[in-house]
């Protein structure tokens, strides 16, 4: 049994007719037969009245009922129309227009691969990305004042040091942030001394290490030439600087002297330093390389083969991986050591901090860069990272006590060896890394709505957000709010007191412990690096609130009056001892995340690029 509704049918058509289109002379005739139905209102002087208004009225509604293609808005917003007749704004107002842009916002914030412009534009975040844009500027000043074509600033000291081989290495790590933040007299600038001497400066230099030289310098080349227009059809985020051709040929020049690293080892492994102005290379003091720095050039060696033609770049850089792949690992993970001379994995140190994290980290990456499942050549790099992520979680992943942070530990001496609970600051690329394995760079709705995530990728996406409290809580836990190099944490084997981070306010304060030798702040990108991607996957806003935090801790205690920013000494100590550096990446890499953490994901989407481990983006493979 039901009751009935309030409503009638007779109710529903008067309320629909209410919306429906009428025209002016249906209005009319309307008036009329209502006219014509009630009382003669002609028969007084007020009825008479407002009939004339009622003609008044409806003469405006039939001039006024022009297409909308017949009138158009005059310079002052008024509305005009052919036929003559010109209203104010009492009786119409023009549309809302959008506010109007700076030309440096109307780039960045408009910008996509598919010309999509801005969606979730927030003018809170908007001030908060601006003030990034102003840090940026503000650590470039005070290089292009005292440490111009220098690799680093030492901002205290007021000059410059070259600590990466001379390239003006600060140089080319910046110049695609400031495309990205629409900083042109600063792309200007930059651009301008690598037209001008980075070449002179490859040609006459010695030796230089094999993967810092190609994810600063010849991913930062590659990444400007994207940038500026060079692939035809593609974004332009900049129209100043030198052309996209002068780019790719420095770029190519540069490569072409560090294939001498591939072409002289005797196995697939390469050397890991190379003379650049003899086109020669030669293994480490020790004999051995880094696994992560063999396996993490890959990127820049494959975009530069698509773009040049030339497909000798990628076929060498490709040889180590598929080395590798045949190589015996333990559940996925390997050594942090590898032999040029024999091609062999050395000792057993397995972690995924220093000299290993890159390697797992452009196993999926490059497989994404390639086009994924596009092309099935590769499909053997992702079934190695799967690998190795049950491997991460099986072996390496702990729970801290009291209070039961995750975090992933080291084994020194392989698997049968004794687990340590050091989680070095590098570690914290990984929970962006795993959560861009699971989407593929869509967001966590989209892949869920599509039924692309599997359990492992759920697992992994899981252990990513685990992964990133851990990571902020380290920047949460010192006096400064900002992290040391180095973790350790508290487990049920090991422990040491009196080593806090100096915020006794934290509840992880009794979970994470800051040995003395590592409490220094390098201003490294992993953790905000992670929130970014994170942001991006999940749109949980949290992850902003935390790089805003910790960007606002870069303000205050590394900012250097004169000009740049400084890496610290001591973390856990007010006010904290400066050591006079300011690193590459800082502006490559940790700004770059933070500015792109707080705009517009239709910038530099993660379904259409895939950055370098030194955050320059390059474009995926779509076909």
């Amino acid at each position: 049994m039901s009751n009935s509704l309030p409503y009638s049918v007779k109710d529903i058509h008067y309320d629909n007719a209410k919306f429906r289109h009428r025209s002016p002379l249906k209005v009319f005739s309307q008036s009329l037969l209502t006219l014509s139905t009630k009382r003669n209102y002609a028969s007084c002087s007020t009825g008479k009245f407002l009939i004339l208004i009622l003609f008044f009225g409806v003469a405006c509604l039939m001039l006024m009922s022009k297409s909308p293609n017949e009138s158009v808005l005059n310079e002052k917003g008024k509305v005009t129309f052919v036929g003559g007749l010109r209203l104010g704004r009492l009786l119409r107002k023009p549309p809302r227009l959008p506010p109007r842009l700076s030309p440096d916002e109307g780039q960045v914030r408009g910008s996509s691969t598919n010309g999509s412009t801005v969606s979730n534009y927030d003018p809170k975040w908007a001030a908060r990305q601006q003030s990034v844009k102003e840090a940026f500027d503000h650590a470039w000043s005070g290089y292009r004042k005292y440490a111009m074509g220098y690799d680093e600033l030492m901002p205290i000291s007021q000059k410059g040091v070259d600590g990466l081989g001379g390239l003006g290495a600060t140089v080319v790590d910046a110049l695609d942030t400031a495309m990205i933040m629409g900083l042109d007299n600063i792309v200007s600038e930059a651009g301008s001394w690598v037209e001008t001497h980075l070449l002179e400066r490859i040609i006459q230099k010695g030796q230089v290490n094999l993967f810092e030289t190609t994810i600063r310098v010849l991913g930062g080349l590659l990444s400007a030439y994207h940038l500026s227009g060079g692939e035809q059809g593609t974004m332009n985020m900049t129209h100043n600087g030198p052309k996209p051709v002068i780019y790719l040929n420095i770029a190519k020049d540069l490569a072409d002297r560090l294939l001498s690293a591939f072409t002289s080892s005797p196995t697939p492994v390469p050397f890991c330093d190379v003379i650049l102005h003899e086109s020669t290379a030669h293994p480490a003091p020790g004999g051995a390389s880094s696994t992560a720095e063999v396996a993490s050039v890959q990127l820049e060696f494959n975009y530069l083969s698509a773009i040049s033609g030339d497909p000798k770049y990628s076929t060498e850089a490709m040889k180590v991986l598929a080395h590798i792949k045949n190589l015996p690992k333990t559940e996925g993970l390997v050594p942090i050591y590898i032999s040029p001379q024999t091609g062999d994995f050395v000792g057993e140190n397995i972690r995924l901090g220093s000299r290993g994290d890159s390697y797992y980290e452009y196993l999926i990456k490059v497989w994404l860069q390639q086009g994924a499942k596009l092309n099935s050549n590769f499909t053997y790099l992702h079934d190695m990272y799967i690998e190795a992520m049950k491997g991460v979680r099986h072996l390496l992943v702990r729970n801290s006590i009291p209070k039961g942070l995750v975090f992933v530990g080291e084994l020194p001496y392989g698997s049968k060896g004794e687990f340590s609970p050091k989680m070095d600051h590098l570690v914290c690329f990984l929970p962006g890394t795993l959560a861009l394995g699971a989407t593929k760079g869509l967001t966590k709705e989209q892949a869920l709505k599509e039924n692309l995530l599997s359990f492992e990728d759920l697992e992994n996406l899981k252990l990513a957000e685990d992964l990133a409290k851990t990571c902020f809580e380290m920047y949460e836990v010192t006096a400064t709010g900002l992290a040391p190099e180095i973790a350790y944490f508290h487990t049920k084997d090991y422990s040491e007191d009196g080593l806090d981070g100096g915020n006794k306010s934290s509840m992880y304060a009794n979970d994470i412990i800051i040995k003395p030798a590592d409490r220094h702040n390098l201003l490294r990108p992993e953790t905000v690096e992670s929130l970014f991607v994170l942001y991006r996957i999940t749109k949980d806003t949290k992850y902003r609130d935390q790089g805003w935090q910790i960007f606002e801790a870069f303000e205050k205690y590394t900012k250097v009056k004169s000009g740049g920013y400084t890496s610290l000494d001591d973390v856990t100590e007010v006010p904290p001892h400066r050591r006079d550096k300011m690193e590459t990446f800082f502006l490559g890499e940790t700004l770059k995340y933070l500015y792109l953490l707080f705009g517009d994901d239709s910038v530099i989407p993660l379904d259409k690029f895939v950055f370098n481990t030194e955050a320059h983006p390059l474009p995926i493979r779509n076909t």
